[in-house]
C-alpha cells in the first residue's frame, strides 16, 4: 500500500464520518436555521436561506427568499403548510402576511424598494400573489411562480429579523393549537467609504463593509495607525442572546504600508480585545486590497456585554482595529480526497503559523481553504487532529455538536489555537464535512500536512508600527557615506555596490520590493542624489531615504542578488 493511501486510511480510523443531518441551527452565510420545537413525535424547525447568499445594498434587484419548514429528526419537509411572516430591521416592522405553500418550502420574490416616504414603512409594501382557497388570505402562486414582496426590505445594511408562524401544517385547513413561533436572522451587506489622511496629506480610501447596521464615527490615530468606528447596538443579555454573530469588513489598500500584505492585527470591542478567531485577515480575494473581517461570536457578545458597566456604552458597539509588527510565518499546503475512491476534490487547504510560537505554546494556526480557482470557499464545516511522530493524538476538535460536526470557517479562514507539547514533526489532519447549514459535498474530503516544530522563541505583542513598515533599518554611519556621494567625493558606482552589499548583508533593512527588469548600470536620477545629500543632513527622515533605493530597485538600476 502506498504512504499517500496509508494516511488517508490513518485520518479515516481518527475521524469517525457521520452521516450528517440538517439539524444544526445559527447563522450560516445568507441563511438561518431556527432551534426546533416538539410537533407530536417530532422536532420541527424552520429555515430561512437568501439567493444570493451574499447581499450588499444596490447590487441586486430581486432576492429570493426560501423559508422550509422540516422534522429535524428525520430531515422531512412538511407539507402543506400556511406561514405568517414577519420581516423586521432595527426594531421596525418592514412586511407581515400570510402564505401558502404545498410541498412546504416556501420561496418568496423579494423586490427591494427604497423610496418609501411613509413613517410606518410597512404600509410601503406591496405583495403579489393569489389567494389560496383552502388557507384563507395566504397567498399561493401555482406552478413555478413565486409570491412576492415590493418595499423597503434590503435597501439599507444590517441584521433583518425574519419571523415565522406556522399556523397551519399537513393540511391546508388545520389550524395548531399553539403556534410555532421561530426568529431567524440574516444578514445584508451595505458598503461605507471613508478616508484616512496621513501625516504627508495623502488621502487613503478605506471601506467599511458593514453585515449589522450603518456605523459612523470613523476615526483615524496616526500614534498607532488604528482604525476605528462604532454602530448602534443593544447589550442587553435578552437581545446578545439572539445574536449569533457580528460582522463587519475593513478593506485597506496594500500599498498603505501600515495595513500592507503580511500584517498582523489586534481588534477590540468597547475597549476589549477579541480572541484571534474573532480578526480574520484575507489579503488572497483582492489582489490590491486586504479585507480584515471582525466576526465576532455569539459568545464573544457575551464576554464582552458582561464587562460594559458605563450606561453611554450599553447601545453602541465601538470597534477598534490596530495593526502590529509584521511576522515571519511558516506555511505548508496540501490538497483534500474524497473518502469514498481517495480522488482529488476541489479544495486545497493552506496552514500557516507565527514562526516564534513552538513548543509548550497554544500555536495560533491559520487555516485557509481555497477552490480549483483559488477563491476561498466560504462557511466551511471541518475538523482536525494533531498526531505526534508515535502516533499518539494530541488534540482533536470537531466543533461543539456531535450532532452537526464541523468548525465553522465563515471567510473560509479560521485560526484555532493548538497546544503542542513538544518539539518535534507532528501530522496535522483536515477533515472538511461540508459547507453552509445543508454540508453541501462539493468541497468535502480529507487531507495531512507534516510540520515541524521548533522552540518556542520570545514574543512581544505589544509593539506597534510606524507609518512604514518595516521601518528602514539604516546604520548611522551609512549617513557618511550618502554625503560623500551627494558631494562628488565618490561616483555613483561606488555608492550602488555599498548598498547592495548592506542590503544583502542586512546590515541595512528595506521593505521588500520587486526587482525591476533593467540590467544595471543606467543612470541615477539626480533627484535620488539630492535625497542622499538632505538625508545625510537630517532635513529628511530614514524612509524617505529608502524611498529612493526602492526606485532604484524597481527601475533595474540597483541589482540586488538573493
Amino acid at each position: 500500500m502506498s504512504y499517500k493511501f496509508a494516511l488517508i486510511f490513518a485520518i479515516i480510523g481518527i475521524f469517525t464520518i457521520p452521516a450528517l443531518a440538517s439539524n444544526a441551527f445559527g447563522h450560516g452565510l445568507g441563511g438561518d436555521q431556527a432551534e426546533p420545537l416538539t410537533f407530536g413525535d417530532m422536532e420541527v424547525t424552520v429555515r430561512t436561506d437568501l439567493t444570493p447568499s451574499d447581499i450588499t445594498v444596490g447590487e441586486v434587484d430581486d432576492v429570493n427568499m426560501k423559508i422550509r419548514f422540516f422534522d429535524t429528526l428525520t430531515d422531512t419537509t412538511l407539507e402543506k403548510v400556511t406561514y405568517r411572516i414577519e420581516v423586521w430591521q432595527a426594531g421596525e416592522l418592514l412586511a407581515r402576511n400570510l402564505f401558502y405553500d404545498t410541498d412546504g418550502v416556501l420561496n418568496i420574490k423579494i423586490k427591494p424598494e427604497s423610496d418609501c416616504k411613509e413613517i410606518d414603512l410597512w404600509k410601503c409594501t406591496i405583495y403579489g400573489g393569489s389567494e389560496h382557497v383552502s388557507a384563507p388570505g395566504a397567498l399561493f402562486v401555482q406552478g413555478e411562480g413565486r409570491p412576492s414582496i415590493t418595499g423597503p426590505i434590503f435597501v439599507q445594511g444590517g441584521l433583518y429579523n425574519i419571523r415565522v408562524d406556522i399556523e397551519g401544517a399537513t393540511s391546508p385547513k388545520t389550524v395548531l393549537a399553539t403556534l410555532l413561533s421561530y426568529d431567524t436572522f440574516v444578514s445584508i451587506a451595505q458598503e461605507q467609504d471613508f478616508f484616512i489622511q496621513t501625516a504627508n496629506a495623502e488621502e487613503i480610501p478605506v471601506i467599511v463593509k458593514t453585515y449589522y447596521d450603518e456605523v459612523d464615527n470613523f476615526q483615524f490615530d496616526s500614534s498607532d495607525n488604528s482604525i476605528y468606528f462604532d454602530m448602534p447596538f443593544d447589550w442587553s443579555p435578552e437581545y446578545v442572546d439572539l445574536v449569533q454573530v457580528v460582522h463587519e469588513e475593513v478593506r485597506v489598500p496594500k500599498d498603505f504600508a501600515p495595513y500592507a500584505e503580511g500584517k498582523q492585527f489586534k481588534g477590540y470591542v468597547n475597549g476589549v480585545e477579541i480572541d484571534q478567531r474573532a480578526l480574520l485577515n484575507d489579503p488572497y480575494s483582492y489582489e490590491d486590497t486586504n479585507i480584515v473581517h471582525f466576526l465576532i461570536t455569539n459568545k464573544e457578545l457575551k464576554n464582552i456585554s458582561e464587562s460594559i458597566v458605563a450606561d453611554q456604552d450599553k447601545d453602541i458597539m465601538k470597534l477598534k482595529l490596530v495593526p502590529q509588527s509584521e511576522v515571519s510565518r511558516t506555511s505548508t499546503e496540501f490538497y483534500l480526497v474524497d473518502t469514498t475512491n481517495f480522488e482529488e476534490v476541489p479544495t486545497t487547504v493552506n496552514i500557516s503559523w507565527d514562526g516564534r510560537y513552538g513548543a509548550t505554546d497554544e500555536i495560533p494556526f491559520e487555516i485557509t481553504f481555497f477552490d480549483e480557482n483559488r477563491n476561498l470557499i466560504k462557511d466551511v464545516k471541518y475538523a482536525y487532529s494533531l498526531i505526534d511522530e508515535n502516533d499518539v493524538e494530541v488534540e482533536r476538535n470537531s466543533g461543539e455538536d456531535p450532532n452537526n460536526p464541523g468548525i465553522v470557517a465563515i471567510e473560509g479562514i479560521d485560526i484555532p489555537q493548538i497546544y503542542v507539547p513538544s518539539e518535534g514533526q507532528y501530522r496535522l489532519d483536515i477533515l472538511v464535512y461540508g459547507t453552509g447549514l445543508d454540508y453541501d459535498p462539493t468541497y468535502s474530503g480529507i487531507g495531512s500536512a507534516i510540520i515541524e516544530i521548533g522552540p518556542s522563541l520570545p514574543k512581544d505583542t505589544t509593539i506597534t508600527i510606524p507609518d512604514v513598515t518595516p521601518p528602514a533599518a539604516i546604520p548611522e554611519w551609512i549617513k557618511n557615506n550618502a554625503g560623500w556621494w551627494a558631494n562628488g567625493d565618490i561616483d555613483d558606482n561606488s555608492f550602488v555596490q555599498g548598498i547592495q552589499f548592506l542590503i544583502k548583508e542586512g546590515i541595512m533593512k528595506i521593505p521588500p520590493t520587486t526587482q525591476g527588469t533593467g540590467s544595471g548600470g543606467n543612470e541615477i536620477p539626480e533627484w535620488i542624489k539630492n535625497n542622499a545629500g538632505w538625508w545625510a543632513n537630517g532635513d529628511i527622515d530614514d524612509n524617505s531615504f529608502v524611498q529612493g533605493i526602492q526606485f532604484l530597485i524597481k527601475e533595474g538600476i540597483m541589482k540586488i542578488e538573493s
